[in-house]
């Protein structure tokens, strides 16, 4: 994390944490020819595991008493089929959109539960196989937790946004969809042979696209934001309780503050369980609710 026999302070230890592995340096606050390496990576395996433990689930599937996991997965399928079911109100959309929802929350909260994975643990041993290879092991970067990076949760929500236009012009049609966006919200204005009636009816077509596309840009931008906040936030939380452990020593001090390190930690830790579930939880049912609009006329 630092440069050999240099001991990194509070701020140090901290940027080199959210430093991404990332295939060259950024050059740009937006530079679309970076990718964080670590999180595709990492969002790559959560999504693999969350698909085989549905798979396993469903080959071990019994008609009889149902195991642990098998009556877990049965409520998370009926909880998420009830929601579905009170938002999107088509039934040949949520064939679609229901095991889509599921597999959001599943993959989401696999990606928010590394957070739970000690700060250290696998910085620590990536650093030692950078070092192994070769290369400086005060340049090995990793963050673990796909959904604190901005890129991977605006893409998620930029998916569904296009899920969203897609169902919009399934369900609408070209017509009925081209109709909405010109007169909702604001209405429209009927026209007649006086040409005051056209400058109206183009006035307020113009307003109504505009407000249809704040709506969308703000729905997709909430999004996204809300996720990577509240995991950013928790990722902190846990690199400042781990600095608590850092600062042990054989005094007075340094005994309370690993003592408050390890309560801090165990107290965070339980409580962050809620976030992240809470958080899959939440974005779940915003991408029904999204997708569930997109099927309603205005």
């Amino acid at each position: 994390m630092a440069a050999e026999g240099h001991a990194p302070n509070a701020s140090e230890y901290i940027a080199h944490h959210l430093q991404h592995l990332q295939n060259k340096p950024q050059a740009s606050i937006v530079d679309f020819s970076v990718f964080n390496l670590d999180s595709i990576a990492f969002a790559v395996l959560m999504g693999v595991l969350a698909s085989w433990l549905l798979w396993h689930v469903a080959r071990k599937a019994t008609s009889g008493v149902p195991g642990r996991m098998q009556s877990a997965v049965e409520w998370l399928v009926e909880m998420v089929d009830g929601q579905a079911k009170s938002i999107v109100h088509n039934a040949k959309s949520r064939k679609l959109v229901a095991p889509l929802a599921l597999t959001v929350f599943i993959w989401v909260f696999l990606m928010n539960a590394m957070d739970l994975l000690p700060v250290d643990a696998l910085p620590v041993l990536w650093q030692w196989v950078f070092g192994a290879a070769g290369h400086d092991p005060a340049h090995a970067h990793l963050r673990v937790v796909p959904t604190a990076d901005l890129s991977v949760t605006m893409g998620l929500s930029f998916s569904v946004l296009i899920l969203c236009l897609i169902y919009n012009l399934k369900s609408k049609g070209v017509g009925g969809w081209t109709h909405e966006l010109l007169t909702a919200p604001f209405g429209s204005v009927k026209l007649s042979g006086n040409p005051l009636t056209w400058v109206g009816f183009a006035l307020l077509s113009f307003a109504n696209v505009g407000m249809q596309l704040i709506e969308f840009v703000a729905k997709t931008v909430s999004h996204g934001m809300r996720l990577f906040g509240n995991m950013y936030a928790g990722e902190l939380i846990f690199m400042l309780v781990a600095l608590m452990g850092g600062a042990w020593a054989l005094s007075a001090t340094g005994i309370a503050l690993f003592l408050g390190h390890i309560v801090a930690g165990t107290v965070w830790a339980i409580f962050h369980i809620l976030i992240i579930t809470l958080q899959a939880f939440v974005f779940m049912m915003l991408t029904l609710v999204y997708v569930g609009q997109a099927h309603d006329s205005h």
